[in-house]
């Protein structure tokens, strides 16, 4: 099966006629406009395909109406449940422009060698993207290009050139 890329994760039921209510994890939530069909992950990791009948949004989170799912039983299967899209499917975007799941697992790497760890995850603070790294401990460093020089999704290595302190805390 093509890889898959998760844009959200359904919490609980809502309403009668199998309704469920989705936390957004893409960045473009405007992508479910042109969707018809998802994959379901389960927490297992069986898969199943969705149709998707309608959505919209209530209170920061995204209200998912799939076909064959029509009472809080139904919609109560689907609980945990993350809804994927094949990689192929991504939303394109602007050189330069990393997805997470593509950062996550990359080596981090001073621009004088030095193997710093890897990337667990991209953690946002408002207007600041600070790659969360695992090594001898754990390093916070801002995913910007004036530290992050080189970002090398292909090969899986993020090339850094840390300002004097950064590693040190």
């Amino acid at each position: 099966m093509e890889d898959l890329v998760a844009i959200a994760n359904i919490v609980r039921t809502r309403g009668l006629k199998g309704e469920v209510v989705a936390e957004i994890l893409t960045d473009f939530p405007e992508r479910f406009d042109d969707l018809k069909t998802v994959i379901a992950v389960s927490p297992d990791e069986s898969c199943r395909e969705l149709t998707l009948e309608k959505h919209w949004f209530q209170s920061g989170r995204m209200v998912l109406k799939f076909a064959g799912v029509n009472s809080i039983e139904d919609g109560e299967t689907l609980r945990n449940v993350e809804i994927c899209v094949p990689e192929s499917d991504a939303v394109e975007l602007d050189e330069g422009e990393y997805f997470d799941w593509q950062l996550a697992g990359c080596r981090v790497v001073t621009v004088s060698g030095e193997e710093i760890g890897k990337v667990r995850e991209l953690m946002r603070t408002g207007a600041t993207e600070i790659l969360v790294v695992d090594g001898e401990k754990e390093y916070l460093i801002p995913f910007a290009e004036a530290i992050c020089t080189e970002v090398d999704i292909e090969n899986g290595v993020i090339l850094i050139d840390p300002p004097e302190g950064l590693l040190e805390f």
